[in-house]
C-alpha cells in the first residue's frame, strides 16, 4: 500500500473512531443518567469521495448507521482498544461486569473484546425490536456473513449466539490496514499453501488429448460467468467447476494448476490431505472447513494433493470411526459442491477415487507419462541455456529409451548440474545424466539397463 493510501486511509478511519467514541459516550450516558438521548441521532461522518478502501467498502454496500458502527466496533480492538475500556465498569450490586454490555477476556490482550452482546447494546440497548433487527446482521444472508467481513465465533454451540466474540475476518483487516488482500498462512486453522510459478504453458509439455481437457478448464474460468448470468443457467447448474487430474507424480498436475492461476490471476492453494487426515484426526472436518469458509467469495484455485487419502473409496460403518469418516467425507464433499470457484482434486491412481464422487466432477483428466517425443522436448528446455552437453549425450536416444515422467527428468537435470558445478565446468556429462536416472529409477525399485 503506497504512503498516500496508507493516510488516506488513515485518515477516514481517524473520523469514523472519533464519531464512534461520541456514540460510545452518549449510549453510556443514556443507560446510566437516563437522559433523553438517541444515540442515532449522532449523524455519521459523510462517506467521502477517494481511495481509502474503508470508504470504498462503506460505499460499495451502502452501510447503515447501524452496520458502520458494529464494523467500527469489530475494528477497535486491533486499531483503538482503549475506547472499549469503558465496559470495564462493574456493577456493584452484582460485584461483577454488566450482562449488557457483552465481552470476553482474550489470553494475552489486557483489553475488552466484544461480542455480539456488545453489538447489540451500542445499537439497541433495551429495545427490543432493534435488538430483533440487529439480529439479521449476522444472518447467513447478510453481506457481513456472505462476504465473509466480520463474524460470531462462539465457543459452545448451546450458548446464546450474542455471546459470541465480534471478530473481523483476517481479510478485511488487511484491507482497513495495509489496502492489500489477506494472504493466509499455512497453520492448523487454515491447512493450504499457497503455490506459484515462474514457468509459462510453452513449459507444460503434455498429451495432446490431456491438453486438450485442459484447455476446456480455461474455457469455464474466462466464460463461466456469462454461461449462469448472461445465459441464465444459475437454476440448471451449480457455480463452480470441479476437475479430478489423476496420473503418475511427476506428470505436470500441480504445475497445470498453478498455470491456470498465473493465467487468470488467482492464486492457487494446495491441500495435502495425506498430511492433514494423519495428523489432525478428529479434527480434518472442522480444519478442510476452514479453507472453504477463507476462500469464500475469493478469486481462489482449491487444489487437494493425493485426494484418495479422504475420497478414497468408503468403507463399510462398521465402527464409529467407520461412520464419522463417511461422515466428514460427505460433508466435504459439499462444500466442494457448493464452492463457487475452481476446485481440483489430484491423486496417483483413478482406481483409489470412489466412483460415487466421478458424477461430480465436470473434468476427469489423465495425465501420462510422456511419450518419447514430449520426454525429448522435457530434456531439451530443462538443461540451463548456458551449459554444454558432452559429444556422447544424445537426448533422443535418452528420452526413447528411459520413460521419465517430467518431475523425474527435472531432478536428473538438477543432479547433472550440480555434478557440473561440483567439478568448476559447464559441460553435462553422460555419466552424469545416466547416475541421475539410476537414482530415480531406484526410487520405484527398479533396475536401470544402462
Amino acid at each position: 500500500m503506497d504512503n498516500n493510501l496508507m493516510v488516506a486511509n488513515a485518515a477516514v478511519l481517524h473520523e469514523e473512531l472519533l464519531w464512534f467514541s461520541r456514540i460510545l459516550q452518549l449510549r453510556m450516558q443514556q443507560y446510566f443518567e437516563t437522559a433523553h438521548v438517541q444515540v442515532l441521532e449522532e449523524p455519521a461522518p459523510p462517506v467521502m469521495d477517494g481511495n481509502a478502501v474503508y470508504s470504498q467498502i462503506i460505499r460499495h454496500y451502502r452501510m447503515t448507521t447501524s452496520e458502520r458502527l458494529v464494523l467500527l466496533l469489530a475494528l477497535c480492538p486491533h486499531l483503538q482498544p482503549q475506547l472499549l475500556d469503558i465496559f470495564f465498569v462493574k456493577n456493584s450490586t452484582y460485584d461483577r461486569g454488566f450482562t449488557e454490555f457483552g465481552g470476553i477476556k482474550g489470553n494475552q490482550h489486557g483489553g475488552f473484546l466484544p461480542t455480539g452482546e456488545t453489538a447489540a447494546f451500542l445499537v439497541a440497548a433495551n429495545n427490543l425490536l432493534q435488538r430483533l433487527e440487529l439480529l439479521q446482521l449476522f444472518s447467513p444472508h447478510h453481506f457481513f456473513i456472505r462476504d465473509n467481513i466480520l463474524k460470531l465465533v462462539s465457543p459452545h454451540t448451546d450458548e446464546p449466539m450474542l455471546s459470541g466474540a465480534l471478530q473481523i475476518t483476517p481479510e478485511y483487516l488487511s484491507y482497513f490496514t495495509q489496502g492489500i488482500a489477506y494472504q493466509p498462512h499455512y497453520s492448523t486453522q487454515f491447512p493450504a499453501k499457497q503455490i506459484r510459478t515462474g514457468l509459462g504453458w510453452g513449459d507444460l509439455v503434455l498429451d495432446p488429448h490431456t491438453m486438450t481437457e485442459v484447455e476446456e478448464i480455461r474455457t469455464w474460468i474466462e466464460h463461466g460467468t456469462a454461461l449462469l448470468k448472461d445465459w441464465k443457467m444459475e437454476n440448471r447448474i451449480k457455480p463452480g467447476y470441479r476437475a479430478l487430474f489423476y496420473g503418475p507424480p511427476g506428470t505436470g498436475k500441480s504445475f497445470t494448476a498453478c498455470l491456470l492461476g498465473k493465467t487468470f490471476q488467482m492464486d492457487v492453494y494446495r491441500i495435502d490431505l495425506s498430511m492433514i487426515v494423519s495428523k489432525y484426526i478428529g479434527e480434518t472436518e472442522k480444519n478442510l472447513a476452514g479453507v472453504f469458509d477463507q476462500a469464500a467469495n475469493k478469486h481462489w484455485i482449491l487444489f487437494f494433493d493425493e485426494a484418495d487419502a479422504l475420497f478414497g473409496k468408503r468403507s463399510a460403518t462398521n465402527s464409529s470411526n467407520d461412520r464419522y469418516a463417511n461422515q466428514e467425507v460427505a460433508y466435504l464433499l459439499q462444500r466442494i459442491e457448493d464452492f463457487p470457484g475452481l476446485v481440483i482434486l489430484a491423486t496417483n491412481l483413478k482406481a483409489n477415487i470412489d466412483e460415487a464422487f466421478g458424477r461430480r466432477f465436470q473434468s476427469m483428466i489423465y495425465f501420462p507419462v510422456p511419450a518419447p517425443a514430449q520426454r525429448e522436448r522435457i530434456w531439451q528446455q530443462s538443461f540451463p541455456k548456458h551449459v554444454a552437453l558432452d559429444a556422447d549425450v544424445n537426448l533422443s536416444e535418452i528420452a526413447r529409451k528411459y520413460e521419465l515422467a517430467g518431475g523425474a527428468i527435472i531432478n536428473v537435470v538438477q543432479y547433472s548440474c550440480l555434478s557440473a558445478l561440483k567439478r568448476n565446468s559447464e559441460t553435462i556429462l553422460l555419466k552424469d545424466i545416466q547416475t541421475g536416472i539410476r537414482k530415480e529409477f531406484n526410487k520405484e525399485g527398479k533396475t536401470l539397463n544402462l
